[in-house]
C-alpha cells in the first residue's frame, strides 16, 4: 500500500510539473510590463541541471546493462540491488532514476524553448 502511494504522489508531482512547464511555455515572450518571461532555471542553474542528468543517464543505462543499480537514497547508502536476487527494490530504483531524468529533462526542455522562441 506504501508502494502505491508512493507512485502515485510521483505521478501527481509529474503532472504538476508538467502543467506548470506547459503554463510557461504558453505565456507570451513579453509580458504587459516589458519583462521577459524567464524560463524554469537560470543559466548556472541550467549547466548543473545538465550535468546532473547526464549523471543520471548513465547511472540508468549502467543499470540497466549490469543489471544492478546502488540504492537512491540516505537510509540505504552503499546497497546494490540486483535484478535477480532483488527484482522489486532494483525497479524501484530504476523507476525512481528514471523519474528523476525525465523531470530535470522537461526542466531543461521548457527553459530552452523559452530561451530560443521567436
Amino acid at each position: 500500500m506504501r508502494a502505491a502511494i508512493y507512485y502515485l504522489l510521483m505521478l501527481l508531482l509529474g503532472f504538476a510539473c508538467y502543467k506548470f512547464g506547459q503554463n510557461l511555455l504558453r505565456k507570451p515572450r513579453w509580458n504587459e510590463n516589458g519583462e521577459r518571461t524567464e524560463g524554469l532555471v537560470g543559466p548556472v542553474g541550467l549547466i548543473v541541471i545538465t550535468g546532473t542528468a547526464c549523471y543520471l543517464l548513465f547511472a540508468f543505462v549502467r543499470a540497466l546493462v549490469r543489471g544492478e543499480v546502488p540504492c537512491v537514497g540516505k537510509t540505504c547508502r552503499s546497497q546494490i540491488y540486483t535484478l535477480a536476487a532483488n527484482a522489486g527494490d532494483y525497479w524501484a530504483n530504476m523507476f525512481t532514476l528514471a523519474w528523476l531524468l525525465l523531470g530535470l529533462s522537461y526542466a531543461v526542455y521548457v527553459t530552452l524553448k523559452i530561451w530560443f522562441r521567436e
